[in-house]
């Protein structure tokens, strides 16, 4: 079955936000738009860059209504280690989640089994906890948040106007498409 549209499966997991540690489920996401960014391993190289990206942005995103909740196969005391130890990490103010049982990482299916560490995977999920936007990168590749934070404006546009599409590079305020029979042919 496709992972775009699905639900997000059930799952509890412990977080570190703010100085503590904080249970996390799947009906934590109800009522507003979250995203998840799934990551190998705290303490790497690649990590912190997406991670702290993200910190930079945050408000952006808070202010869209969007939760963001980093994932990785690490447990909540490494999150609180790595956040004590790394000034990149410390900006961090969205939840860090602990996937130790892997069952986060199968439920999105980005884990890498024979390394228990989980791919570089994004999901957008709607408030009615549906996967809208779904990619998974080679863990050498680093993700961007601006781009991210565009991708997050476009789902949530399409959600409050249905039937119309965003094209690419499509910002907003910019204009969109209403596919019908017209435009064939004509883009």
């Amino acid at each position: 079955m496709p992972i775009i549209n699905s639900q997000v499966k059930p799952f509890k997991a412990q977080a570190y936000l703010n100085g503590e540690f904080v249970t996390v489920t799947e009906e934590s996401l109800k009522g507003k738009w979250s995203v998840f960014v799934f990551y190998p391993a705290d303490f790497t190289f690649v990590c912190p860059t997406e991670l702290g990206d993200l910190a930079d942005r945050y408000e952006e995103f808070k202010k869209l209504g969007v939760e963001i909740y980093s994932v990785s196969t690490d447990t909540h005391f490494t999150h609180k280690a790595w956040h004590d130890t790394s000034d990149t990490i410390q900006k961090i103010q969205y939840p860090m989640l602990a996937d130790p049982t892997l069952a986060i990482s199968r439920n999105f299916d980005v884990l890498i089994e024979e390394e228990g560490l989980a791919l570089r995977g994004t999901f957008v999920i709607n408030p009615e906890g549906e996967i809208k936007l779904c990619e998974v990168h080679d863990n050498g590749i680093g993700r961007d948040a601006g781009e991210l934070l565009r991708k997050v404006q476009a789902a949530q546009y399409i959600a409050k106007h249905p039937g119309q599409v965003c094209p690419a590079k499509w910002t907003p305020g910019a204009e969109t498409l209403t596919p019908s029979l017209d435009l064939i042919g004509k883009i």
